[in-house]
């Protein structure tokens, strides 16, 4: 129980630190979340079983030992209840199992997800320039992400950690999309737009 336990806080904290997630990621971690309670529903009534059956096998063996006279449970009973508590544990543990490979594919679809894609809305400045004047965010894509600023961050690591994910932006593409934001002095909570020119 302690490391179902262990396993069930693993997934709260990691889903609750992932950033927003599709709407079909959010339905497959509430369908696992939904299975994992019962789960863990399943394994406390059998863990309850379990401890019935000992408690019986005790009882039994009590009577073993007793004079012949009060002796009414036999050798078959004995092992008749012996691997009925096999069997329970032997259910318990399978269930223990499925319930960790469930908690590891859950956690892996809450780290593996891409962020959700926004469409960048350009000013109305740039909407209202005359056709004589270049439009500074012509070449930004319209299509990106939103990023949360965290403590420590630098564009560089941003930019870093989105190009892991597929996502080829460049410095100059982000300064241009957030033409408010001082690059040299990210504000943990702001927000800034991540293009991605291959976003579809």
């Amino acid at each position: 129980m302690k490391k179902i336990s262990l396993w069930v806080l693993i997934v709260v904290f990691t889903v609750s630190h992932a950033p927003a997630q599709e709407s079909a990621t959010q339905q497959q971690i509430d369908k696992l979340s939904g299975q994992i309670q019962d789960l863990l529903e399943t394994t406390e009534k059998q863990r309850i079983r379990i401890d019935a059956l000992e408690k019986e096998i005790a009882e039994l063996r009590d009577k073993v030992n007793t004079p012949a006279v009060n002796n009414y449970a036999d050798r078959s009973e004995l092992k008749s209840l012996a691997e009925q508590v096999q069997e329970v544990d032997r259910k318990r543990r399978e269930d223990s199992d499925m319930i960790a490979t469930q908690i590891q594919n859950l956690v892996k679809a809450a780290t593996m997800a891409p962020p959700p894609q926004i469409t960048h809305k350009t000013s109305s400045a740039s909407k209202s320039s005359s056709p004589d004047e270049p439009t500074p965010t012509s070449s930004i894509p319209s299509k990106g992400y939103e990023y949360v600023v965290k403590q420590g961050d630098n564009l560089g690591l941003i930019i870093k950690a989105y190009r892991d994910k597929g996502v080829k932006v460049k410095l100059s593409q982000i300064k241009a999309a957030n033409p408010q934001m001082n690059a040299d002095v990210l504000i943990p909570g702001s927000k800034i737009f991540i293009p991605d020119a291959n976003a579809k």
